[in-house]
């Protein structure tokens, strides 16, 4: 009985050995045992993040490898988890490595001739692509002749930014491209594609939904001014309700917030009514991926938005319920490459407002840039940049880094400053006077105690500020900033809190946007402050009779009583407007000014300024 237990005993520590040693073994082949592949994007998807999982969180010790091999994988590990953070931050060159990861895995496990692709996409056959096919396969085209300007060309080739009726209200314009006209495009592009273009497509469909930021994804990509979504159609608030809709018109048929995808372009927001996320969960993913470069705070609820900037420099906001009614982001891209005023400027005699602005900036002049937003207020503060002494540190303070100076000039002494969730816009100006800066940039004065430090800091703290506003007017500029000196308590009283404006703004360019999306500077305004401490008259002592110094007298209170109350501070003169199409030379720089700018500048260029003085001749228009 006992030889018969030991042998059970043994029989069973062989088998357990045996068993190990085959679980062991099995583990340090290179490749597992797969299932038959299946030929849709779904189960390729499905398998790409598998083996991702596998390859970032394999235990590499239970692979029995060699020191040299252990070393390899562990570098490749980590170079492939930096990879998939980078990508989802808007880096160009993780998204390459990620992608061409992803084709390795997939000519691994599939055959990806011709025949096993159309599976995927049928690209054989024209009439059973969709829409978003359609648009993937033109886009993918036109990269390879264009690059990143495909979009761009797309739509310049064949006038897509034109206005259209609107389809429920046909009186009223909208931008939009609809699938009616891809479907033309398409067809007249006679689209032809290798193997190679086919994967492409595939791989960039699969990353998008993976990785990616789902059929937004090479759009963000592009050369053009943004991209948005989650900004039209019914929000889930509506659509998840039940209602009685009246008429024809039935709720499965109107676009909900996850169809809405947007490109700015030109100044012009765009609909692609043909693209859509697909769900409310796909949107959702993509608003709660798209922010996080640099770990910059959860969204949540409480907080319900987030601004931040992505690795190539773009602005992206992500707003998510309750604060707003859907889940919705914004993709703010700035043109670093054509930051120069040349290239901003180019309506007739652009060579005025070009040259003004070059003399402010090398003058030393404080120099507000307003208009509206999309208006390139921020594109045209880069390009002004260029215009200052390389010999001047600067600072920049904003709320997030859009404007990517020290990227456009690299050997500039250039330290930008940024407001977070523990440090105030007004400590970040406050740190600004300890470090050195001669010259201070404010990317957006948007709040009061901002507005209230940058008037402060270009009195002591710099030779000139130059900075962005909303103002629709250079009174409202005025006022908005007398404001927030009365709100912050700086002053008190109305008059002196904007004599001290008055006294700091110098000029300002006003930017504007028409409806056809062009920009244009459409006016640069000078500040004149007038002359306040003139004495009042006393020539009523030297009347004769009562009633004569009566009269006098009242002269006196009267203009006693103007300067106390609503008594003109400033003069603003248009030095420079836009009218019907070309710029004309207006009112001329006051000799304050003049003085000024000539001061600050070399021998040359005090020539070339008094030479380009002549535009406004003699007269105060011309």
């Amino acid at each position: 009985m006992m030889g018969v237990l030991h042998g059970l005993l043994i029989g069973g520590i062989v088998l357990i050995g045996v068993l190990f040693l085959y679980l062991r073994m099995s583990r340090t082949l290179p490749e597992r045992q797969q299932e038959a592949p299946v030929y849709t994007l779904k189960a390729m998807e499905e398998y790409v993040k598998g083996a991702l999982h596998d390859v970032i969180s394999a235990n590499l010790t239970d692979y029995g490898l060699s020191e040299e091999e252990y070393r390899r994988r562990k570098n490749k590990r980590a170079e492939m988890k930096k990879a998939l953070r980078g990508c989802t931050s808007g880096d160009l060159r993780d998204k390459m490595y990620v992608k061409q990861y992803i084709t390795d895995l997939l000519a691994q496990h599939y055959t990806l001739d011709h025949e096993h692709l159309n599976r995927l996409i049928p690209f054989d056959r024209p009439e059973s692509l969709s829409h978003q096919d359609r648009f993937d396969i033109l886009l993918h085209v036109y990269k390879k002749r264009h690059g990143y300007h495909a979009l761009s060309e797309l739509i310049r080739r064949y006038d897509l930014d034109r206005p259209k009726p609107d389809v429920q209200e046909e009186q009223e314009l909208s931008y939009r491209i609809t699938a009616e006209e891809i479907g033309e495009i398409y067809e007249q592009e006679d689209v032809r594609l290798s193997e190679e273009d086919k994967l492409q497509i595939v791989v960039q469909r699969i990353y998008q939904h993976y990785k990616g930021f789902s059929v937004v994804d090479e759009l963000r990509d592009m050369r053009i001014d943004g991209v948005s979504g989650g900004v039209s159609g019914l929000p889930p608030s509506v659509w998840e309700e039940t209602w009685d809709w009246e008429g024809d018109v039935q709720l499965g048929e109107v676009p909900r917030a996850h169809d809405s995808v947007w490109v700015f372009y030109e100044g012009k927001s765009i609909h692609l009514s043909f693209l859509s996320f697909g769900s409310e969960l796909e949107l959702r993913r993509v608003c709660q991926n798209i922010y996080k470069h640099n770990f910059p705070g959860q969204l949540s609820e409480t907080t319900g938005y987030k601004v931040n900037e992505m690795a190539d420099g773009s602005r992206v906001v992500v707003l998510r319920p309750r604060f707003v009614e859907s889940w919705a982001f914004f993709v703010r891209k700035f043109d670093v490459q054509n930051a120069t005023l040349e290239q901003l400027i180019r309506d007739e005699h652009a060579e005025l407002p070009i040259a003004l602005i070059r003399y402010l900036v090398m003058g030393e002049r404080i120099t507000a840039i307003t208009g509206a937003q999309g208006s390139g207020k921020t594109t045209l503060l880069m390009a002004m940049v260029r215009h200052i002494s390389a010999l001047l540190p600067i600072r920049v303070q904003e709320m997030s880094f859009e404007l990517q100076l020290r990227k456009i000039y690299p050997n500039r002494n250039i330290l930008s400053l940024r407001e977070t969730e523990t440090i105030s816009g007004q400590a970040g100006l406050d740190i600004q006077k300890k470090t050195d800066g001669s010259v201070n940039i404010l990317g957006e004065v948007a709040t009061d105690p901002v507005a209230a430090w940058m008037i402060q800091m270009a009195q002591v703290a710099s030779l000139f500020t130059l900075f962005t506003h909303h103002a629709k007017t250079f009174r409202d500029l005025v006022l908005s900033l007398r404001n927030s000196l009365l709100k912050t308590g700086v002053f008190t009283n109305e008059q002196v809190a904007e004599q001290q404006v008055v006294s700091v703004i110098n000029f300002d360019i006003h930017l504007k946007r028409d409806a056809d999306g062009r920009r244009y500077i459409e006016r640069i305004t000078e500040c004149v402050p007038l002359a306040q401490e003139v004495p009042y008259r006393t020539d009523f002592r030297e009347k004769k009779t009562l009633d004569e110094k009566m009269d006098a007298f009242m002269e006196t209170v009267t203009d006693y009583f103007q300067r106390s109350t609503d008594r003109k501070l400033y003069e603003a003169r248009n030095v420079i407007e836009y009218r019907d199409g070309r710029y004309v030379a207006v009112h001329p720089l006051s000799e304050q000014s003049r003085k000024e700018i000539a001061e600050r500048l070399s021998g040359p260029d005090q020539a070339a300024f008094e030479a380009f003085l002549c535009n406004w001749g003699d007269g105060d228009e011309s």
